[in-house]
């Protein structure tokens, strides 16, 4: 008979947590599993004795006497005392188990009789649907104020005969107020379709913040880059400027330098919302006639004193 290397068959380790031997198997025998497009018996059965033997204490003590000399498929020859040592014998193979398996664990406990189409202990294999992320596109304003929207996704589903398809499905969501970049919105039950009358999964919406012609995100708050003229910078002035929540004056002390910044508490982002900043532009008009050259030209006589560069 040909030995099974079950930790092989698994992909794992020999030092292999039971957690780690878990997780093998179950992705293992949701590939395999012959309800799936892409199962294969064989290999399925391969995987559920495997995990037999290595999830249960006893069993993988005795399958690990026999020690790590041998190769997966090698021809394998019991050692001297061998049906002692494991209490068994050579079984007739008809548990639907290998003939290694049989040979090593007959009288101690398999799958229940209830062969590889169902799970141990005769239960239907079942296996709960995969959870789906998908990236969504806000607006800042959407961020702030909140919003339903109608969203247009690609959902797998089992049919009658457990066959996995992609259908397209429009499904309402409600945008929280105050939602920021990254944070998920989980639907519960929208995901993956779950295999033997298993649950689906969750579909969870990954909020990605679009990018704004007028504002720059930085954390929860937002800067808003405001043009004015050098008389209005210099000798001060009320101007109206956009925020997420409407528009607003903002008062603009006389000598406003570019590069300033004027807060507006509560205008940011989330929950508890940021700030948002008014980063202060300065922009010069070039002369357009001669008259304005002039004025230019006066203008730097009367400031002849002023130069900006003095830390240089």
């Amino acid at each position: 008979m040909q030995y099974k290397d079950y930790y092989a068959i698994l992909g794992v380790e020999r030092g292999a947590s039971e957690a780690e031997i878990k997780k093998a198997y179950r992705k293992l025998a949701g590939k395999f599993h012959p309800d799936k497009p892409s199962g294969d018996e064989t290999k399925f059965k391969e995987v559920s004795e495997a995990y037999e033997v290595l999830s249960d204490k006893q069993k993988r003590a005795m399958y690990d006497q026999l020690g790590a000399g041998y190769q997966n498929g090698q021809h394998f020859e019991p050692p001297p005392g061998f049906e002692s040592m494991f209490g068994g014998g050579f079984g007739d193979g008809q548990g639907g188990f290998s003939d290694f398996f049989e040979s090593l664990f007959r009288g101690q406990g398999g799958f229940g009789g209830g062969g590889f189409g169902r799970g141990f202990g005769g239960q239907r294999y079942t296996q709960r649907g995969d959870d789906q992320v998908v990236k969504v596109l806000v607006s800042l304003e959407e961020a702030v104020n909140g919003n339903e929207r109608m969203l247009n996704l690609s959902i797998p589903q089992a049919d009658a005969l457990g066959r996995v398809q992609t259908k397209s499905k429009q499904i309402k969501v409600k945008i929280p107020a105050g939602i920021k970049q990254g944070q998920r919105i989980r639907l519960s039950g929208q995901g993956g379709a779950g295999s033997g009358g298993a649950a689906n999964g969750d579909l969870f919406l990954e909020i990605d913040l679009q990018a704004h012609p007028l504002y720059q995100v930085e954390g929860d708050n937002v800067v808003l880059a405001l043009p004015l003229t050098p008389w209005e910078a210099a000798l001060g002035t009320k101007v109206q400027v956009p925020t997420l929540k409407g528009a607003v004056n903002l008062s603009i002390p006389p000598g406003s330098q570019s590069g300033n910044k004027l807060r507006l508490k509560g205008r940011g982002l989330g929950k508890t919302p940021g700030d948002q900043y008014v980063l202060i532009q300065i922009h010069t008009p070039p002369p357009s006639d001669d008259a304005q050259q002039v004025f230019y030209q006066r203008m730097s006589e009367q400031f002849a004193d002023f130069n900006p560069r003095t830390h240089f």
